[in-house]
């Protein structure tokens, strides 16, 4: 059986496979049902491996053995291993939750918050600054200042900007206005942005249709802006710089302010 080694790529990437259980699980789904030799001759998997290789197959839930001399495999069909993987998926994210949710109540995270405490009473505010790569690492930035506001939330950005931040951010934004905190979004609204918009409860969004800047000012004191067109920027390499600015994230509040009563 020859498959493209592209086609295992992105086998491995979907279902977080090694390169032997993308072999066998391919060469299993090509047969329906085959023994552990037939498999390692399918697949060119050393023999030796294959049947560690299908023992975690199975326990994935990708395969059910057979019983019987000799012993066989079944494939189990994709729609099937989609269901079982969620599930698994599901089952360990939400005991990282709660095992996250524990730390927080015990002496451990009351220690390492007062080393950062103690170590950010030292850092004149004005210090406080960063550059931050990549559109994950952005908008968890993002939910991190929306989250922690406590006045205003200024937002400006494009319509794709806008459609990404409106699902990435959404709990940000419920948090910021359970707070009672003023929430503003500029942005250019297309007919799909305009549902999103009415969506999020609370938040006031415009459009601006010559306003392509993309930038966010947390209670008139911290800035992040973005370096660079995301048109035109892989998400992979989207740059923003964050700063604790009091007297420009002002200036440039009261610059907004003006555009936004002038619309």
């Amino acid at each position: 059986m020859i498959v493209q080694e592209d086609f295992l790529k992105k086998l491995r990437a979907a279902f977080d496979l090694n390169i032997y259980e993308v072999k066998v699980w391919t060469a299993l789904l090509s047969r329906g049902m085959a023994t552990a030799g037939e498999l390692s001759d399918i697949s060119n998997v050393p023999r030796s491996r294959s049947y560690d290789v299908l023992e975690s197959l199975e326990k994935k839930g990708f395969v059910i053995m057979k019983l019987g001399k000799p012993i066989r495999y079944i494939a189990v069909e994709p729609r099937e291993v989609i269901k079982r993987v969620k599930n698994v998926i599901e089952k360990s994210t939400e005991k990282q939750i709660q095992s996250l949710d524990k730390i927080k109540k015990t002496e451990l995270f009351s220690e390492i918050q007062a080393l950062f405490t103690n170590g950010i009473e030292r850092i004149d505010p004005a210090t406080l600054s960063g550059s931050i790569r990549g559109r994950d690492a952005i908008y968890n930035q993002l939910d991190t200042l929306i989250s922690n506001a406590e006045k205003s939330v200024i937002l400006v950005t494009g319509a794709e900007g806008f459609k990404r931040k409106a699902f990435a951010l959404r709990k940000a934004f419920q948090r910021a206005v359970k707070n009672k905190v003023n929430v503003k979004i500029a942005t250019r609204l297309t007919e799909e942005n305009k549902k999103l918009a009415k969506e999020l409860k609370g938040v006031k969004v415009k459009n601006t249709k010559n306003v392509e800047a993309r930038f966010c000012i947390i209670d008139g004191k911290s800035l992040l802006f973005m370096l660079s067109d995301d048109k035109k920027t892989h998400e992979s390499y989207d740059t923003a710089v964050w700063v604790t600015t009091p007297f420009f994230a002002n200036s440039l509040e009261s610059l907004f302010n003006l555009t936004w009563n002038q619309d």
